[in-house]
């Protein structure tokens, strides 16, 4: 069976130890597939690399032991039963040795404070990109992997100015040499050394600073797929299934109101402003993309450190039906935020690298129903975008 590396990118936060935890019970059969779009029927026949196959590494910009975060994890409601966790304390250990140190170069104040200051001390652009590479080749050699796919599940980053650098890969290779550090982030330098290893980049959080236009010309280049941005898995996917409804039934969204709140430390990087502004940017776009009208709608999110990995949002909808009628619709989604998230991540993994083995390059456009703001994409419901990936499985399976 060949083995394939998952490297994840804020390997000590809530999703990757989820993602990690869940696929070695998957490995001993201590649970089951629930939430993995790949587990249903219509993927049989694609030949996805098997869960079993997968091997664990990745970095984090805080210190720390895997097995001590898996544990302190499951002290809080996280819904894993601890009992199981014993039968995986092994595997966990053997990770813990391909964990690095991550990067925080130009990671904004909000990060800064849970990198602290030795993970800010400032060196080449190429320096950080060679470290980084580093461990990934390290990675791959030591535990002789087949494949690796990249996979950044790293805290909302603040947003970055778009220029010239951005839009442009010549203008981007000259500002990695010169040091422009002011249109870099950390996700930057991670996705730049994935594609320059020829590794699958996935961008599971809604950081602008991954795959910009010249970023994404350096994948197709390279022959390596990537997509994202930003995961969705709780009120965004709600939002794309239900706005096609009132379009559908000639319904007029007046307004539509989000109130999040969540705890963990996604929760916590987004308090500051200027990360919670990247966030609010993905899940205030696709309204608008679907009505193909903007009705009145804000979208708020609140830390609440005692929920922990739970997330709660309630949306409130006003609309305007027959004889101008003001109407309204309400509802609340609560879950684990890592639980919903990992299958996830799990699904992705096995496409982006059915993708490379395939001989795909640059967006996985396919994957549009995995993302808020899928890259490349004009379709924002959830059941086009489901349309793209089974038109894409029913293609690849011939």
């Amino acid at each position: 069976m060949n083995k394939i590396g998952v490297w994840l990118i804020g390997a000590l936060g809530s999703i990757s130890v989820t993602v990690m935890v869940g696929a070695l019970l998957l490995r001993k059969g201590l649970c089951d597939s629930t939430g993995m779009v790949t587990a249903t029927e219509p993927f049989e026949g694609l030949g996805l690399v098997p869960v079993d196959a997968m091997e664990f590494g990745g970095c984090d910009i805080r210190p720390g032991r895997l097995r001590d975060v898996v544990s302190g994890f499951l002290r809080n409601p996280s819904g894993i039963d601890p009992f199981l966790i014993g039968s995986i304390e092994g595997e966990l250990a053997g990770i813990e040795s391909f964990i690095y140190p991550g990067v925080a170069l130009n990671c904004g104040e909000s990060i800064e404070l849970v990198a602290g200051c030795d993970m800010c001390v400032s060196c080449s652009a190429r320096e950080e990109i060679a470290r980084v590479t580093s461990g990934i080749n390290e990675f791959k050699s030591v535990k002789g992997l087949d494949e690796l796919v990249v996979v950044n599940l790293a805290s909302t980053e603040p947003l970055i100015e778009m220029g010239h650098a951005h839009r442009d890969l010549d203008a981007l290779e000259r500002c990695i040499d010169s040091n422009g550090f002011e249109s870099f982030r950390p996700s930057t330098i991670y996705a730049y050394a994935a594609i320059q290893s020829r590794s699958p980049y996935i961008n599971f959080t809604p950081s602008t600073g991954a795959l910009f236009p010249a970023m994404v010309e350096l994948a197709e280049r390279n022959g390596v797929p990537v997509m994202g941005n930003d995961g969705k898995t709780g009120e965004t996917l709600v939002k794309s299934t239900l706005a096609p409804m009132f379009k559908y039934r000639n319904l007029e969204v007046l307004s539509w109101e989000g109130f999040n709140i969540l705890g963990n430390m996604d929760g916590k990087v987004l308090d500051h402003p200027d990360n919670k502004r990247a966030k609010i940017q993905t899940k205030d776009s696709v309204l608008p993309r679907i009505l193909g009208y903007s009705p009145h709608s804000q979208v708020h999110i609140n830390y609440v450190p005692s929920l922990e990995d739970q997330k709660t949002a309630w949306d409130y909808i006003h609309f305007k039906g027959f004889l101008g009628a003001k109407m309204s619709l309400q509802f609340v989604w609560q879950g684990y935020d890592s639980l919903l998230a990992a299958p996830l991540v799990l699904d992705l993994v096995r496409l982006a690298e059915l993708a490379h083995r395939r001989g795909e390059a640059g967006l996985m456009t396919h994957l549009a129903s995995y993302f808020k703001d899928p890259l490349g994409v004009t379709e924002h419901r959830l059941s086009g975008q489901h349309e793209m990936l089974m038109d894409y499985v029913s293609l690849a399976s011939q």
